[in-house]
Formats: structure tokens, C-alpha cells, sequence
């Protein structure tokens, strides 16, 4: 059940090649577990460049090593940078001018990202909106924004950090969309991805091999998964399907695509699934402990929230969240003032402007903080 993917092929879908074929592609976050992923994806494609782009040194020469490796004619570009320095950003844009951004750097982790708010913030919105401005002054055509369920109905910083990242990147595609000529902004949505970088499989797998025991939050936490190569294939799906003209109006309107990833899965039964995988018997060789709620964190994540139902699309694994106008001028001013406050030390005064545009975030979570 867990790792049986919707076929998200079943149907034809424009071809993701002539996305990325002879074009220039900048890829942020490629350090990544997604970005990885999708370097190596995008690299055998045959793009006519390949920026990666990371604030990790050694995650950006691991994959710039691997392409070496893999796909040695490529003209590739590593690239170390903060996707929170606006004037580096410009000047990279500028110089490469990127046909196509998929931005995957981000802040991912719920509660590191709870206890360091203002990291959070700086990266997953801030950065977010200097990645967007640079591209479109660059005259990038296409920037794909990876977001995350967690930005429906958010409890946690990061999920509404992100949301605040898919508001700012639906209004400038909405602006693009009554011009002639504009950057669209691809927005992908999906949950968490099996194996990824500090996820729950690899822990429950460190787990077992010290021979327990294995950590569950509570019994009944749920969430949605996904395979690394599922995400990827979304991603380049889903930009295609959003850019491609024959694609209907409706699909094209700035709506946020949704992988369709079926029921979510308990942690309590991936726990017991990987115990009874490696040959032994839960509660029995290996205990399961209940250690609590996260900061931050929800029983269960949500894929649409309920002011953006879902969307069927001709293609088959392909949702569609109808999308939540918002005013680009007020999410950029907003995203101004919470810089401001963030740069400042000021936790109280940045949290209470996003909970201002972003009104799922609970002003309860403001008043548990103290002031950095």
C-alpha cells in the first residue's frame, strides 16, 4: 500500500523534454534530497546549462561530482550561494538568465524551524520572493516553486512560511497571466517524501539497527508519502501541464498542482512494517515508543484547504487546489515588514504580520513565544 504510487503516466501528458532541452535551467536547493533528484533528472534531459545552486558546500559537490560522473558533456555551473542574498541572486540571474527556475531550497524540518523561527521565515518567504524577483527581472519564462502540504491550515512556522512562498508566487503569475508577456510560477504541493534527508524511514532504520527502540510521536499520526522519484516526476508533470499551451485555460489559471497520493499512512503501521521487514516482531525484539506531539506539528497534514477544492485534471495522479487570489502588493509588502522584523531579531513583531496574512496560522502560536 505504502509504496504503490498513482500512475501518474496513464494518460498523455506534454512532453517535460521540451521544458528543459537546449534551455537554460537554474536549480535551487540542488543539494537537496528533491534537488537532487532533480539534477539528475533535468541533467538527462539535455538542457544547454545547468546552474545548481546550494548554501551547502559539500551537498553541492556531491551532485555536482555525480554529474561529472554521469553526464560529463553537460555545461554545468556549482554554485554557492543564499537564496536570502538579493543582490548575489540578481547578479547570478542576470549573468545566466535562466529560461526556467525550479526552486526547491527551503527550510523543511517542522521543529527545527519552530525553535528557529526567523531562519524559517528569511528562507522559505523571504528567499522565496528574492528567487522570484530575480527571475522575472531576468526574464526567466517559468519558475517552479516546490511547496509542501503542511502549507494547508499550517500550525508550524515552516508551513506557513511556505504558504506565504505559494501566495507571493500565485500573484506575480497571476499579474503574468493578463500580459502579453510575464514569468508564469508553477506551484507544486506534495507530502513527504520517503528516504528524504532527516525523514522518518531513514530514522526508523537507524532505530532499528542500534535495535530499538523505535520513536512514533503518537499513535495516531498519520501523513502522506511519496517516493523521491514520484515527487520529481510531479514536479516536471505538473510544470509541463502548466506551461504547455494546449493544456486548458483551467489548468493554467495559477492554481497549485497536487499530487493525488491516495490515503494517508500511519506511523504506527510504517514503524510495525519496517520491524516485521527486517524479521522481527513489534512490541516483542523491538519496542515502539510514544514520545509526543512536536512543536508544530498535526496529527494529520491536509492537501487542500477547504477554500480551494480540488480540481480533477485529464491526467491521471494530477490534482488541481483552485486557487486563493491574493493581492501582490499587499503579500509583498507583507513579506517586507516580516524581513524587516526578522533581520531586526524581532520573533513577536514577524510572527504576528504572518499570522496577519496568512490567517490559518493561529495567533495562539504567537502567544506561546517569547521575543528573540
Amino acid at each position: 500500500m505504502l509504496l504503490d504510487p498513482p500512475n501518474v503516466l496513464a494518460h498523455a501528458l506534454p512532453d517535460h523534454a521540451k521544458l528543459v532541452t537546449g534551455r537554460s535551467i537554474l536549480l535551487t536547493g540542488a543539494g537537496g534530497s528533491i534537488g537532487t533528484e532533480l539534477a539528475r533528472q533535468l541533467a538527462a534531459l539535455g538542457p544547454a546549462e545547468l546552474v545548481l545552486l546550494d548554501h551547502s558546500e559539500y551537498a553541492l559537490w556531491q551532485i555536482d561530482t555525480e554529474l561529472a560522473d554521469s553526464t560529463p558533456t553537460l555545461r554545468r555551473h556549482a554554485v554557492i550561494a543564499d537564496i536570502r542574498d538579493a543582490g548575489r541572486l540578481q547578479t547570478l540571474c542576470q549573468h545566466h538568465r535562466p529560461d526556467l527556475i525550479f526552486h526547491a531550497a527551503a527550510l523543511k524540518h517542522v521543529p527545527m524551524v519552530e525553535a528557529n523561527p526567523l531562519e524559517g521565515l528569511l528562507t522559505n518567504a523571504v528567499g522565496t520572493a528574492i528567487v522570484a524577483d530575480a527571475a522575472r527581472d531576468a526574464g526567466t519564462q517559468t519558475l517552479v516553486l516546490i511547496s509542501t502540504d503542511k502549507a494547508v491550515n499550517p500550525a508550524s512556522v515552516m508551513g506557513a512560511s511556505k504558504r506565504l512562498a505559494e501566495m507571493y508566487c500565485q500573484a506575480l503569475d497571476g499579474i503574468a497571466r493578463t500580459q502579453a508577456a510575464g514569468m508564469r510560477c508553477i506551484t507544486v504541493r506534495f507530502g513527504n517524501v520517503l528516504g528524504s534527508t532527516g525523514s522518518v524511514v531513514p530514522r526508523f532504520a537507524h532505530q532499528l539497527a542500534r535495535g530499538g527502540p523505535l520513536t512514533v510521536t503518537h499513535p495516531d499520526m498519520a501523513r502522506y508519502f511519496m517516493t523521491l522519484r514520484q515527487a520529481v516526476g510531479l514536479v516536471l508533470h505538473a510544470t509541463a501541464v502548466g506551461t504547455d499551451r494546449a493544456t486548458p485555460d483551467c489548468l493554467r489559471d495559477g492554481g497549485i498542482f497536487v499530487l493525488d497520493m491516495g490515503a494517508p499512512v500511519k506511523i504506527l503501521d510504517l514503524a510495525q512494517q519496517m520491524i516485521r521487514a527486517a524479521g522481527l516482531r513489534p512490541g516483542v525484539d523491538i519496542a515502539i515508543t510514544f514520545t509526543g506531539l512536536r512543536p508544530g506539528e498535526k496529527l494529520f497534514e491536509e492537501l487542500f484547504h477547504g477554500n480551494e477544492p480540488p480540481m480533477p485534471t485529464p491526467y491521471s495522479g494530477l490534482l488541481l487546489a483552485r486557487p486563493r487570489s491574493a493581492d501582490a502588493a499587499i503579500v509583498r509588502r507583507a513579506i517586507s515588514e516580516i524581513a524587516t522584523a526578522c533581520r531586526a531579531g524581532q520573533t513577536q513583531r514577524a510572527l504576528a504580520q504572518l499570522a496577519r496574512v496568512v490567517p490559518e496560522f493561529a495567533p495562539a502560536e504567537i502567544e506561546r513565544r517569547s521575543t528573540a
